[in-house]
């Protein structure tokens, strides 16, 4: 029993101390192997770099818009009649020339007016001249009976050959009225240009008012360009009023339609002079010539009234400035160079303009400083760089990495 109790007791001792044994055993062994720190201040980070270019270029702005025509004229008859002839170009597509006869309304009403009008017009003058004659002859009465002093109007008959004269006029005013009427028969529009849409056909009757068809001109066609308060800073634009040649901007053209594809040459003639305000946008009008190309006037391909193009618009123009990818540029408007030592620079930077994809630095870097395009989550100044693909390679290169200097840990073998 006493035996027992001397292990009961002895037991949880000896674990005891044998647990303080290998805990000294063990700090011991440490000790005798520290590991040393080794410094890698020196190691480079690989990186991709890009030189700077100077160059001198006109800015760009970006718009779009549908073609429409510049003259677009609802056709509506002026006189009542029956259409008798039609013309094989009044057709949904037909093109036509200035003055070309589209439609001819039943012309026999009109012909009939115009002979009537002409006979009253004869006999007016006729009465006209009989009055002028008689007025001559009282003041020769007059005076072949030696009356005294002046005879009266009405001895001269002045308010009979008033009447007559104002006969002649009204006789006058209806011949032309009804010459009028006989050309309205023929309808006739004053430009080179293609039917959009027909509404009447040939046996059709028609009274004043009523609908013939669309058309509009070819000479020209018109492209409206919305442009925000950005975009207008980067252009000068012709004001409402000012239409001059000279101060017209080059457009480009594009569209990617389905048989609709190709590039046109326009110019920006003026602006429309008001804020839209549902948008807040400012439109340019785009003026492009012979857009059908049938009238001589250019050699571009047609361009089809409808088609929604892309416009690139001739900015202002910007000397010696420096164009990189967008990705380049930091949030505090920073760049990150790559020095002749090879290390690095957070450098500060102006930026003329800034696009989605490119960067326009006009102050800051200079002509063949190579500017990294790798991104850096944490860039240290003064980090070393090696740059990809440059020969000699730095011996000492770490991966393509994100950070700045590093430093490692080992243990000594």
């Amino acid at each position: 029993m006493r035996i027992r109790k001397f292990f009961r007791f002895l037991l949880p001792l000896g674990i005891v101390l044998v647990s303080i044994l290998v805990v000294v055993g063990l700090v011991m062994v440490a000790k005798g192997k520290r590991p040393e720190r080794v410094e890698t201040g020196g190691q480079a980070i690989l990186v991709e770099a890009i030189p700077a270019e100077m160059t001198s270029l006109n800015f760009s702005v970006y718009s779009q818009g549908s073609v429409e025509p510049r003259t677009e004229t609802t056709l509506v008859a002026e006189v009542a009649g029956q259409i008798v002839s039609v013309s094989p170009n009044f057709i949904s597509g037909g093109f036509f020339r200035q003055g070309e006869v589209l439609l001819q309304i039943d012309p026999s009403d009109y012909e009939t007016a115009l002979l009537r009008a002409q006979a009253n017009l004869a006999s007016r003058k006729a009465r006209m001249a009989d009055e002028k004659a008689r007025s001559e002859q009282a003041l020769k009465d007059w005076i072949n009976l030696g009356r005294e002093g002046e005879p009266s109007d009405l001895v001269l008959r002045k308010p009979q050959l008033a009447e007559a004269q104002a006969g002649v006029q009204a006789a006058e005013a209806e011949l032309q009225e009804a010459e009028r009427d006989l050309q309205r028969t023929r309808i006739r529009v004053p430009y080179d240009g293609l039917v959009r849409s027909k509404l009447v056909d040939i046996g059709q009757y028609v009274a004043p008012g009523t609908p013939l068809g669309v058309t509009f001109a070819i000479e020209t066609a018109e492209i409206r360009l919305p442009l925000s308060g950005s975009d207008l800073a980067y252009l000068d634009l012709p004001s409402a009023t000012r239409l001059d040649r000279a101060h017209r901007v080059p457009v480009t053209l594009a569209a990617d339609t389905a048989g609709l594809g190709g590039r046109w040459r326009a110019e920006i003639v003026r602006t429309e002079g008001v804020v839209d305000p549902s948008s807040r946008v400012v439109y340019a009008v785009a003026e492009v010539v012979d857009p059908y190309g049938v009238l001589g006037q250019s050699d571009q391909p047609e361009l089809i009234v409808g088609t929604f193009v892309r416009a690139e618009i001739q900015g202002l123009r910007a000397d010696d400035v420096v164009v990189l990818p967008r990705s380049v540029l930091r949030p505090d408007s920073t760049v990150l160079i790559a020095n002749e030592q090879r290390m690095l620079e957070i450098r500060p930077v102006t930026v003329a303009r800034a696009e989605p994809r490119d960067v326009f630095i006009s102050s800051g870097i200079e002509e063949g400083e190579l500017v990294v395009t790798t991104s850096m989550d944490a860039p240290i100044p003064g980090t070393r760089l090696a740059i990809s693909g440059e020969n000699p390679a730095p011996s000492n290169v770490a991966g393509n990495g994100t950070e700045g200097a590093v430093a490692t840990t080992g243990v000594d073998q």
